[in-house]
């Protein structure tokens, strides 16, 4: 009696496994991975930050200017920078400034600039934190639709003068122009 009631407990027990087994293989497909709900993003490679920071430079030092540039993520973090030579030491936080505003607030920081020049409400704006600076020569970085980063240029005399640099750097990697060309 005991061996019979063992063996019926095995097979129950074995019935069960085998019923485990089957719904975990029949349900396997309905699952997600986890990784296919993870968001995806363009990044912006190494390269191409390089690219567009040495054209930014060239197209300023052909004009006289020395400056500094940065290219920062799609986050803000800087990704590269390069200073001139003779370039003020103020350049390199104001180009990494531009960049991340541009790349924070998804807009060119002249832009920014006349619009809190026109609506005094948006001042605060200024003050959102201490790496914003609304001041002309930040783009954002736009590829295949999405902005995957921001440069800026700091050091030219004047915002306008930023602005062409740094979109010199963007027409060098393919990137959405930002800046009207000149007429």
């Amino acid at each position: 009696m005991a061996c019979v009631h063992l063996h019926l407990r095995r097979a129950v027990t074995m019935a069960y496994r085998l019923m485990i087994a089957t719904a975990f293989v029949m349900l396997m497909p309905y699952t997600v991975p986890a990784s296919d709900e993870l968001p995806k993003e363009a990044v912006l490679p190494m390269e191409l930050a390089g690219k567009a920071i040495q054209a930014s430079l060239e197209a300023c030092n052909k004009d006289g200017y020395r400056v500094s540039v940065s290219v920062v993520d799609r986050a803000g973090v800087l990704r590269a920078m390069a200073r001139a030579d003779g370039a003020g030491s103020h350049t390199v936080d104001s180009s990494r400034k531009k960049a991340y505003t541009a790349a924070s607030l998804r807009r060119p920081t002249t832009e920014l600039a006349e619009l809190i020049n026109r609506v005094p409400t948006l001042q605060a704006l200024r003050e959102m934190n201490d790496q914003v600076l609304m001041l002309g020569g930040g783009l954002p970085i736009e590829l295949g639709g999405e902005i995957v980063g921001g440069i800026g240029v700091g050091g030219a005399p004047g915002a306008h003068l930023d602005d062409a640099c740094a979109q010199a750097g963007l027409n060098a990697i393919g990137a959405a122009p930002k800046v009207p060309a000149p007429k």
